[in-house]
């Protein structure tokens, strides 16, 4: 259905006439006339008005379908660092409302966790920024320390914080409860790699020699695991020693690089591991559009390292490949990419 059927819908709801409606809008019957009879279209300035005239939102003047509505609300999320709060009770109330009715319940959950995951971004920005201003003013008070911490992720004092007993918990039920015959391989990651961040490498050993034996797997994560194991265990020597065997072994593909680059960055080896992102992105290159992990990895080291300029010009390239090779113009994320090009440029002439 067109617009112009739907306000007429909407107006007899209303009991209202076409001059009625013409006043409350500031506009004449003539143009009220036209809509109705699809002759022009509202202009896109008065849709927040009439939406609000007829007491609705201004996707309800539009007969989209669920699927139209649900690319509307993930782009919106891409497009929009914050929502309104009646924006958000909107889109969460439709979704709430879609868990009952549509087919893939999985869709509905995962836009409804991106939706809250939105919020909470834009909500831990302010708390972060209140709770570094407070910490620069008393930085022997310790309460807004803890909420820099739950905002910006930074290490926690306390272990009983800091572990990953809960989440390894959650993994090792999914995995119980994945009975089919094809097994997937992706909870496995996730809790070998908290396993490995909590030391509790005996265990990670265990699922892995488990993972070593399942159809899906990518062969170079299991010698990769091993490395990090080998590593968990203060045992720097056979790690590296792992790794580079696993270059060798799996010479010419993507993710040994990928994977190589990720296992310097995190020994703080930053060459090393800016080399093989350098590799794993010019591997790609044939694979557009490319992801920027390897960019934003390379970027954030020479952050580490003071070397603000060689940010800037990685920053670059990565809003370079938003643009050309994603499409991306008005996302949030091109902005966000500009903001840091002219924060290190500024840190650069500092």
């Amino acid at each position: 259905m067109d617009i112009g059927n739907k306000i007429r819908q909407l107006r007899y709801r209303s009991s209202l006439t076409q001059e009625q409606l013409a006043e409350k809008l500031s506009v004449s019957a003539q143009a009220v006339s036209k809509w109705e009879n699809g002759v022009t279209m509202p202009d896109i300035a008065l849709l927040p008005h009439l939406a609000e005239v007829f007491g609705i939102s201004i996707d309800e003047l539009f007969d989209l379908t669920v699927e139209q509505k649900l690319r509307r609300i993930e782009n919106r999320m891409q497009v929009e660092e914050e929502f309104e709060n009646d924006v958000f009770r909107e889109y969460r109330e439709y979704l709430l409302d879609q868990l009952e009715k549509y087919p893939e319940k999985h869709k509905i959950l995962s836009l409804l966790a991106r939706l809250y995951h939105h919020r909470m971004e834009a909500d831990s920005k302010r708390a972060a920024k209140y709770a570094r201003e407070a910490i620069l003013l008393a930085p022997d008070k310790k309460e807004c320390q803890w909420i820099l911490q739950k905002a910006q992720g930074s290490q926690p004092w306390d272990w009983n914080v800091s572990n990953h007993a809960g989440i390894i918990d959650f993994y090792k039920s999914v995995i119980e409860k994945d009975t089919g015959e094809n097994k997937t391989s992706l909870p496995y990651y996730y809790l070998i790699d908290n396993l490995i961040a909590d030391s509790r490498t005996k265990e990670a050993k265990e699922y892995l020699d488990v993972f070593r034996k399942m159809k899906c797997i990518n062969p170079c994560m299991t010698d990769v695991y091993d490395a990090m194991i080998a590593l968990a265990e203060h045992d720097e020597k056979k790690a590296d020693a792992i790794m580079e065997n696993a270059l060798l072994k799996f010479k010419g593909e993507g993710d040994i690089l990928f994977e190589a680059a990720q296992y310097y960055a995190k020994k703080a080896e930053y060459d090393k591991a800016i080399k093989y992102y350098e590799a794993y992105y010019a591997y790609e290159e044939n694979s557009k559009p490319r992801f920027t992990d390897p960019l934003e990895a390379i970027a954030m080291i020479y952050e580490i390292r003071a070397e603000y300029q060689k940010a800037a010009e990685t920053y670059r390239r990565i809003l370079d490949n938003l643009k050309n090779e994603w499409g991306m113009k008005e996302e949030s994320v091109v902005f966000e990419m500009q903001r840091k090009i002219d924060e290190m440029s500024g840190k650069a002439i500092v």
